[in-house]
Parts: structure tokens; sequence; C-alpha cells
């Protein structure tokens, strides 16, 4: 999509209503607002500093207008430790599922029978596996392949699925939007990313333990 069809978006996406968290009756009701676009500069400037780099289509998303407001990641004047903080989410919930819900896939290889040898293990794993860039809250997008078209995912420790055949259609599907394309026969696949092992490994022995100590998530 042109830097036009993206302009399109954005106009549909001001002012949209949203609400995050427990959703209970008087909870808060949040509007989608913009600021300008971020610079080339900026862009090059956030990648250099955090070691990813923006998926194209995300990137030419946040130089068409950024988004501000509760939950979306401020890539402008956001707080620095914050930013990691929530980039390294996917990481700490794959650590909290290993060590108390006995995650493991056997494509990792075979499991240290020390604890603090599979969190080990486990961690250099998911850091040399794509970024997972945050979009807005916990929905996603890895920065690889660096192609536009990559999805974007709903994460939540190892409880990930897809919340978007890609970006344009995660933010209709996020902000109820109209103009929704058919869901493609196959989502592009990621590397180490695998969904559907990973639903499959998660439940496999039953109810899992969740880490709610940030606020429970719809």
């Amino acid at each position: 999509m042109g830097r036009g069809g993206w302009q399109d978006l954005v106009d549909q996406l001001r002012g949209a209503e949203y609400q995050f968290g427990l959703i209970e009756p008087g909870s808060p009701v949040h509007r989608v607002e913009f600021d300008a676009g971020l610079t080339e500069a900026e862009t090059g400037a956030v990648e250099g500093r955090f070691g990813f780099r923006f998926p194209p289509d995300l990137r030419d998303f946040l130089r068409t207008a950024l988004p501000r407001g509760p939950d979306f990641p401020d890539w402008r004047a956001g707080d620095e430790a914050a930013l990691r903080q929530w980039l390294d989410l996917p990481r700490q919930g794959i650590l909290f599922d290993v060590e108390h819900n006995g995650f493991w896939p056997e494509e990792w290889g075979t499991r240290p029978d020390s604890p603090g040898e599979s969190l080990r293990v486990a961690g250099e794993l998911v850091e040399a596996a794509p970024r997972l860039i945050p979009v807005f809250m916990h929905r996603m997008m890895p920065d690889e392949p660096h192609l536009p078209g990559n999805p974007v995912f709903s994460v939540h420790q190892s409880d990930i699925i897809h919340y978007g055949f890609d970006l344009a259609d995660y933010l209709r599907h996020e902000f109820d939007l109209p103009g929704r394309q058919p869901w493609p026969e196959k989502v592009r696949p990621i590397r180490f990313w695998d969904l559907d092992r990973f639903q499959e490994v998660r439940w496999a022995d039953g109810p899992c333990a969740f880490d709610n100590s940030r606020g429970q998530l719809p």
C-alpha cells in the first residue's frame, strides 16, 4: 500500500474509539489521535537505538502519521526504558511459561535438567528470533522478513494468535473499520514464531497459569 493508501487509513482511524484492559461498565473510552509522522532520520534513530528494523509497511504507516494515546508506543518521545520493557515482553512471557507451565517445544532440543539452564536456553532462542515490534497494546509485528505483509500477533506469553494477516487488516480489525478483505488461505509464516505449534504445546497438558501482573488482557 502506497503513502496515499496509508493516509486514507489514518483518516479512517482518526477519532476511532477504543478501550483496553478488563472492560467494565464505566471503563474509559479513548480516541485514536495522531501526531506528525516520523521523519526518515527519526525512524533510523529508533532502529539504531533499539536494534530492529521496522517492517516496510509499519515504517510507511508511522511516517504517514504517528499514533498517540494510551497503549500506543511513542517512538518519538516515549520513555526509552519503558519501550525496551515493551519490546522485551515476548521474551519475558515465553520464560514465564517455560518456568511455570512446562512450555518446551521439542524443536528446541532436549530440555536441560536445571531450571536456570532451561531459562537461559529459552531466552537465547527468543533473542535470536525475529523481533516483535509493538503496534498497540500487546499486538506486535515481526521485523523479519523485511517485507511488507507480515502478520500482526496478539501476544500474551506463549498464547500467541494472529490478529491480522497484515498491518492494514490488523488496524481495521482492532478499531472496527470497514473494508477488511477476506482472510487468505495461508498467512505468511514467521521463523521461530510457529503459532499453531505454540498453541499445541502450551495447552497439551490442560489449563495454564497466566501472568497478569501487568493487568488482565482481553
